[in-house]
């Protein structure tokens, strides 16, 4: 499956989000591997992040980072650089946005 999340960075801190992303710690890699992650896409406007992942299931795998070792001491680190994260409505918090149109899904259906 793909989901989107939309987060924002705080003020002033872009280049230390893009220089903690060049290379993330090879411990959270093997991570999200393990909870079914496979891709992890990170577009930037302004102070805005949208974030495209494709993983297998996405309740599950949030789950299984809540509890992981490696996940809690990156979100440590690169939580330096977020100011929130906000919800299809804009509203504050950590769900996906919402899909407006696939152009894949659409080819497919044709």
């Amino acid at each position: 499956m793909r989901v989107a999340l939309h987060s924002e960075i705080t003020s002033g801190s872009v280049d230390q989000y893009r220089a903690s992303h060049a290379v993330i710690p090879e411990e959270l890699v093997a991570t999200f591997d393990r909870v079914g992650i496979s891709s992890w896409t990170i577009f930037r406007s302004g102070h805005r992040l949208f974030h495209d992942v494709i993983c297998d299931d996405w309740d599950a795998a949030n789950a299984a980072l809540d509890t992981d070792p490696a996940n809690a001491r990156w979100q440590e680190d690169i939580g330096r650089f977020v100011e929130l994260f906000r919800d299809a409505d804009g509203e504050e918090g950590y769900a996906p946005l919402e899909l407006m149109w696939d152009l894949e899904a659409q080819k497919r259906r044709t």
